[in-house]
């Protein structure tokens, strides 16, 4: 599942496993990384759901125990344990859950809606003047990254340095180095936080009465950071390629926005393989036998278009499909997340009504790997048009103040002395000087 041709076609191996006439399959995640694959819905479903039988801690997992799994595999971060609400069950879950879902019901909607659409208007007018961008890399990506920032309350500083080590993150350049720094970040951000809360999810996260330490803080923030950033960046890119596919000169498909997500939610989910659980006991998958502490991955994608589902899938019925997971780890953030990518597709749609893909839509790569299915890049053309969408517009009302983060209005400490020069603004800082909240 690391290669290139399952990238190229991964419905085409979910095909393949379906045929052998089993629920489940063996897979190799990465290089000596081996797991079983769940691809029938039904089966899927109950694995989600079973919390008896199926653990999420990868601390069970027998083959990292024995030394087995390379300490320098690329899936590791994804798949080894952190103390936060993903990587917990019973009673800890539980605490660390409520403290994520009772947050975020806290945010406003028509606020999301309008901070989305302040850096949308920001990053379009990065790149409008050229007639070409990707995307991808110009907009899907930056664009959840900013709206990280505001939604937890970064001040300028803080938030330059996590938007560039986001950045190195997702783009795999000295990763071990952009997670620390991410660490450090958030460390600073809570301890400002704790001192002068704010009307943002950080500050929430602190009051609330699981009373959490900064330890367990930082890793819900990384939580929420890692499940917001790169499938959000592929739930904006994957529907904006779905509506544009067939176009050269315009916009090649006559859906809606809304419909091109739940498509993609449907056929091409951003998390298409994930949800590890590790079996408590040996356990019987529809004939499949898989051991005890052995990982047992959830596909997202080959569940979701199991032909059982033939007339849920002819509907595109919103409750049928496992994009979300389901069972007492379920996507918490999952209106929240609609919102921004809607938001964001709307947006750039209406300011640049001639969109169009830059090359055939069969010709885009998709990222080699196997828990996302995810774009390398996407490249778009239109008409050139002056920057100036940001700019114009006016300051945020009182009662959306009232509504979303108060970033740090304090400035950057400059360098005394003669020879001083103005240090270089980060993209966070660049934003908060257009849209100050």
């Amino acid at each position: 599942m690391h290669g290139a041709d399952f990238a190229a076609d991964p419905h085409g191996a979910y095909d393949e496993m379906r045929a052998l006439g089993k629920p489940a399959a063996p897979v190799e995640l990465a290089p000596g990384v081996e797991a079983t694959l769940v691809v029938d819905y039904q089966t899927a479903r109950a694995v989600l759901q079973n919390t008896q039988d199926f653990s999420r801690d990868p601390r069970r997992w027998k083959a990292l125990n024995e030394g087995k799994i390379p300490l320098d595999s690329p899936v590791l971060p994804m798949m080894m344990h952190r103390p936060n609400a993903m990587f917990s069950d019973g009673a800890v879950h539980l605490r660390l859950r409520k403290n994520i879902t009772d947050s975020l019901d806290k945010l406003n909607t028509g606020r999301i809606r309008r901070d989305v659409k302040d850096i949308a208007l920001f990053l379009i007018d990065q790149f409008s003047e050229r007639g070409s961008a990707d995307l991808l890399n110009d907009y899907a990506k930056p664009l959840p990254a900013l709206v990280f920032n505001r939604l937890v309350g970064c001040p300028a500083d803080i938030g330059d340095r996590l938007a560039s080590s986001m950045s190195a993150l997702l783009d795999g350049t000295d990763a071990q180095k952009a997670s620390e720094e991410i660490s450090s970040c958030l460390m600073e951000l809570i301890t400002l936080k704790r001192r002068e809360p704010g009307e943002d999810v950080t500050s929430w996260l602190i009051q609330h009465p699981a009373a959490l330490s900064d330890e367990e803080l930082n890793y819900q923030l990384f939580l929420l950071m890692g499940a917001g950033l790169e499938p959000e960046a592929a739930l904006i890119s994957n529907p904006l390629l779905l509506l544009l596919s067939g176009a050269t000169s315009g916009r090649g498909s006559s859906m809606l926005p809304e419909e091109a997500v739940d498509h993609v939610l449907w056929n091409n989910p951003p998390i298409a393989n994930y949800a590890t659980h590790y079996p408590v006991r040996d356990v019987d998958l529809g004939g499949v036998q898989v051991e005890a502490g052995t990982p047992v991955v959830i596909s997202f994608g080959g569940a979701n278009t199991d032909p059982v589902l033939r007339t849920a899938r002819q509907s595109l019925s919103k409750g049928g499909h496992l994009a979300w997971g389901a069972g007492p780890h379920a996507c918490p953030a999952k209106s929240p997340a609609q919102v921004i990518a809607l938001t964001a597709i709307e947006t750039i749609l209406n300011e640049l009504p001639d969109l169009a893909l830059a090359v055939p839509a069969e010709e885009m790569q998709w990222r080699p790997g196997p828990f996302h299915r995810a774009l390398a890049a996407m490249p778009i053309r239109f008409a050139p048009s002056p920057g100036t969408r940001a700019a114009s517009l006016q300051t945020p009302t009182d009662d959306a103040r009232a509504t979303t983060a108060e970033p740090s209005r304090a400035p950057a400490v400059q360098p005394s002395g003669q020879d001083a020069k103005p240090a270089k603004k980060g993209f966070w800082s660049s934003f908060l000087d257009i849209f100050r909240v």
